[in-house]
């Protein structure tokens, strides 16, 4: 894998969609990582409901390089305000750690991780009491805390151990009956293969569906070791990084037994999927399926939330069900929102995280697996056959890809920003614009399930091009419209 040059200088420290990233050694060192840690807990404690009296603040970290050094170095910096940390006892998915949060009625969590992010880089999160990501008023907070150069010192020693991973794989067999969901995996003859991307969520699905599962060939692993530069590519769930799982899927199959298979991001809150086929299904065809389980089978109550850069058939499934469908800006935190302010079947994004009403405000990758797998038992086919027969119920397949194109810098990506928005195009690759739609980035409808939408990373240099379109040739055509566009502004 070639690297990008390291930036000669850091970047300002700012909170991006879902925490504060960047490169390790440039703009994560120990130096910044200690006061913003600080700044995060103080505001934890200042922001507290009225009536929680914890002092605890949950610290988790994920299989990076460093990250657990580093997360038990933060420990020091929250013990230093007057509080209380538990520093998790081994790498923990993220939303393990929001589980921790709820579970023991703690001030929220701090968590080392880059989530998605390429192997050189680290960050911070931090999860509220009610176990998700805070809102962007929070971290301006906390902004203004580090501006204002509060006081604090690190106070060392060692931090007592929270087994987190246990609690929550515990947590999750309560919710979910994941002993019938292996007889149903052997019934059925399906195997699922799963890919923790060598991320901190390996070992979690075969732990939540038990030793027989795994005993009799209904689930197993690949890429489950601690790697920190991740094969060589970034722990997104994408198509090009996923070639082992799509080649142990279609192994399988061809060899008589239909797979499964599923993917989870470096911090185990993003999903993804692969068909018996071997086609790459993103949450765009995923969110579909749990809406359809959720309001049919399960009869479950609630809304449905789509980000702005989500498939036409999250809105078609979920209104043919007779459900109302809010449509908010990209990140987790807009759906975490109306989740704490109403009852909401299942919200999600493009990006792999989806969440539901009935468990936490925050992305949960494995209590989706769970879900995932549920839908597919109940059901009684494999996940092709099920996707396929949602798309042909609500008009017919439709096909979507994303592009990422990484600018020279953050000045690039300023210029490229405002010309769009100053002058949205009015034709793409030939379809007239129907609607400008300018929620997030700039969205250019071009008719039912075809649209082209451009919006920029909240952590780093790159322009993501989305497209859906009746075809696949037409999402490339139009994807190569698209960044020929931005190439030559």
């Amino acid at each position: 894998m070639a690297s990008a040059p390291l930036p000669l200088e850091a970047s300002p420290i700012a909170f991006g969609t879902d925490g504060w990233r960047g490169i390790l050694g440039v703009d994560i060192t120990m130096e910044r990582l200690l006061p913003v840690a600080a700044a995060a807990a103080q505001e934890l404690a200042h922001s507290a409901p009225e009536g929680l009296a914890s002092q605890e603040v949950v610290i988790g970290y994920d299989r990076r390089f460093l990250a657990p050094e580093l997360a038990e170095a933060i420990c020091s910096a929250v013990r230093g305000c007057g509080l209380a940390p538990l520093l998790c006892d081994t790498p923990t998915p993220t939303p393990a750690a929001s589980w921790a949060v709820v579970q023991r009625q703690a001030l929220g969590a701090l968590v080392i991780t880059a989530s998605h992010n390429p192997p050189e880089w680290l960050g911070l999160k931090i999860k509220g009491p009610f176990g998700g990501s805070v809102e962007g008023d929070f971290t301006r907070r906390v902004e203004t805390r580090l501006a204002a150069g509060g006081i604090s010192v690190p106070i060392g020693g060692k931090p007592p151990r929270l087994a987190a991973l246990d609690a929550y794989v515990s947590g999750l067999q309560a919710k979910v009956n994941t002993a019938a969901l292996a007889d149903g995996l052997e019934r059925l003859g399906l195997t699922v293969i799963v890919d923790p991307m060598h991320g901190s969520a390996a070992g979690v699905l075969p732990a939540l569906l038990g030793e027989r599962a795994s005993a009799s060939g209904a689930i197993r692993e690949i890429r489950a070791n601690r790697d920190p530069l991740f094969g060589g590519n970034p722990p997104e769930p994408l198509a090009p990084y996923l070639v082992d799982l799509i080649a142990a899927v279609r192994a399988s199959t061809a060899a008589g037994r239909p797979a499964v298979g599923i993917v989870f991001d470096g911090d185990g809150d993003r999903i993804a999927a692969v068909d018996e086929r071997g086609r790459f299904c993103s949450t765009q065809l995923l969110m579909p399926l749990f809406i359809d389980h959720l309001a049919r089978a399960r009869q479950l109550p609630g809304c449905v939330i789509k980000t702005v850069s989500g498939s036409d058939l999250m809105q078609l499934v979920a209104e043919g069900l007779g459900r109302t469908v809010l449509e908010k800006p990209v990140g987790f935190k807009y759906i975490a929102a109306e989740m704490l302010q109403g009852e909401v079947l299942v919200g999600g994004e493009e990006s792999g995280g989806v969440g539901f009403g009935m468990h936490l405000p925050e992305r949960d990758a494995p209590f989706a697996a769970l879900l995932l797998i549920e839908a597919l038992v109940e059901g009684g086919v494999p996940l092709g056959e099920r996707i396929d027969a949602l798309q042909q119920r609500c008009g017919g397949a439709a096909a979507y890809d994303r592009l990422d194109l990484r600018l020279p810098d953050m000045e690039s990506r300023r210029r490229l920003e405002a010309t769009l928005a100053a002058a949205p195009p009015r034709e793409v690759a030939g379809s007239p614009v129907l609607e400008v739609i300018t929620t997030d980035g700039v969205k250019l409808r071009l008719g039912p399930s075809h649209w082209l939408m451009l919006r920029f990373s909240g952590t780093e240099p790159l322009l993501r091009l989305y497209c859906e379109a009746p075809s696949e040739a037409r999402v490339h055509e139009v994807l190569g419209w698209a960044r020929a566009l931005a190439e030559a502004i």
